[in-house]
């Protein structure tokens, strides 16, 4: 998370929808268009800007399939390929969610850094590099909301 977003968040302003990354809100929200942006396929903009807003720069190049020392060559390429975008956009999904659930990034970090029981012990963060871990991390978040979890 950027030093941006922590003030950002410090002085009130508006968090939800992971401003300042460009992909179309409804992508993170309606299941016809996140098909429709997988299969576009996300700008190497959309990486660069993911690290900057949210972080997580070693889950990022683990869902982009590259290297640390690479990623910067992400960053430059016109479309991801669809299952890099896949990937991507159904994180950036989680990050939303439990931005929404925690109001706010900040919040929503600690979160994804703190080990859970429900979870197995595990930190929600470190299940969002595979499809699976990311739909546990969703549903622990469906219950937090619905208060079916403390």
């Amino acid at each position: 998370m950027t030093q941006e977003t922590v003030a950002r968040e410090a002085t009130g302003q508006p968090a939800g929808g992971l401003r300042g990354i460009d992909v179309p809100p409804a992508a993170l929200a309606d299941r016809s268009a996140f098909v429709e942006a997988v299969r576009a396929g996300l700008p190497g903009e959309v990486v660069k800007q993911t690290v900057d807003v949210v972080g997580y720069r070693d889950l990022v190049v683990r869902l982009v399939g590259t290297t640390s020392a690479n990623l910067h060559r992400v960053y430059r390429r016109k479309a991801l390929a669809q299952a890099q975008s896949e990937a991507l956009l159904d994180t950036l999904r989680v990050f939303s969610r439990a931005e929404q659930a925690f109001a706010g990034l900040v919040r929503a970090h600690e979160w994804l850094g703190t080990a859970l029981p429900a979870l197995g012990g595990e930190r929600p963060i470190d299940l969002c590099d595979t499809f699976e871990g990311r739909r546990q991390v969703r549903d622990t978040l469906r219950r937090i909301e619905h208060g079916e979890f403390p």
